[in-house]
């Protein structure tokens, strides 16, 4: 393992150490404007094949101990959703199966003048077909906003931009396409709770919970998973849908009495049964719905030019 970084790496490898992780490589790289960070690269211990990036600013000190809680809490979810067929997956609750990648992190200063922090990054649509629709992200926090969070490191940030990212989506305010410029994804107040000191998303009910559920473990399982278990019991879905883990797991409960998935390791894992197999079509269709939802549309008396001005 190289350890040229600046991050200190013996901190880096303890944490990760304690979630069943291995700290492969610590290497020097720059963020999006040149500056110099830390990239390394985290292996699932039981499973090296299965790792993420996590990039670090120069300045931000791993040892330090006010950081350590996060760390711990970030590299346990680490080791639990790198056991995922493909740990780079969410589902939006419009139903769009979205892999995340190429994110540049940490944030950075705009350098258009604006008074925000940037992250750039890219979601794409996995759905088992050849598809090249994807969208380029530039998520943009305000500096008011920037002192809510204890850090804009990767560690602190990843989840709630995310979510963001996948709100958005839920929207219409984002377009998958083939080619294309960078898109807003704007991480504002209006999802985080003051009072509470949490990320709200979504007031979710029930039984959007129910079809959301069942609807990643098809496409995360089944479809792009070969039929692989997958968490359920993500604390970023739970964040994501203004609910607790728990929750997610009596829903998953509920799904397995309905015959739509087979549960594993005390309840946290599931995989589709033949009955949610066989519906295809209907997700297919929620897809091709949400896809004709993010489209922008058009007035097509102005684009005639029959105008009231």
């Amino acid at each position: 393992m190289s350890t040229t970084a600046t991050v200190p790496a013996a901190a880096l490898e303890a944490a990760a150490k304690a979630a069943g992780l291995t700290l492969t490589s610590a290497e020097p790289g720059t963020d999006f404007t040149g500056a110099p960070t830390t990239r390394a690269t985290i292996s699932l211990a039981a499973d090296p094949s299965k790792s993420i990036t996590l990039e670090l600013s120069e300045k931000f000190d791993a040892a330090n101990a006010q950081f350590a809680s996060t760390l711990q809490v970030f590299f346990a979810e680490a080791a639990q959703r790198l056991k995922n067929p493909r740990p780079e997956l969410f589902l939006t609750l419009i139903g769009l199966p979205l892999s995340f990648g190429n994110f540049a992190w940490p944030f950075h200063g705009s350098t258009s003048g604006a008074d925000t922090f940037i992250v750039h990054g890219e979601a794409r649509l996995t759905d088992g077909t050849d598809t090249q629709l994807h969208s380029k992200l530039s998520a943009s926090l305000t500096r008011t906003f920037a002192e809510v969070v204890p850090s804009l490191e990767q560690p602190f940030a990843e989840s709630f931009v995310f979510n963001a990212v996948r709100k958005t989506f839920d929207q219409g305010q984002l377009e998958l396409v083939k080619s294309g410029n960078r898109q807003p994804v704007p991480v504002t107040t209006r999802y985080y709770s003051l009072k509470r000191q949490v990320f709200i998303f979504n007031d979710t009910t029930p039984e959007q919970r129910h079809d959301h559920l069942a609807a990643k473990v098809f496409w995360l399982s089944h479809i792009l998973g070969g039929g692989a278990p997958v968490w359920i019991a993500d604390p970023r879905d739970a964040q994501y849908l203004n609910t607790t883990v728990e929750d997610l797991k009596k829903t998953a409960a509920q799904l397995a009495k309905e015959g739509l998935v087979l549960l594993e390791g005390n309840g946290d894992w599931a995989s589709a049964t033949d009955t949610l197999r066989n519906q295809e079509d209907k997700y297919r269709i929620e897809v091709a719905e949400a896809l004709a939802f993010i489209k922008p549309t058009f007035n097509e008396d102005m684009r005639a030019g029959h105008t009231n001005m």
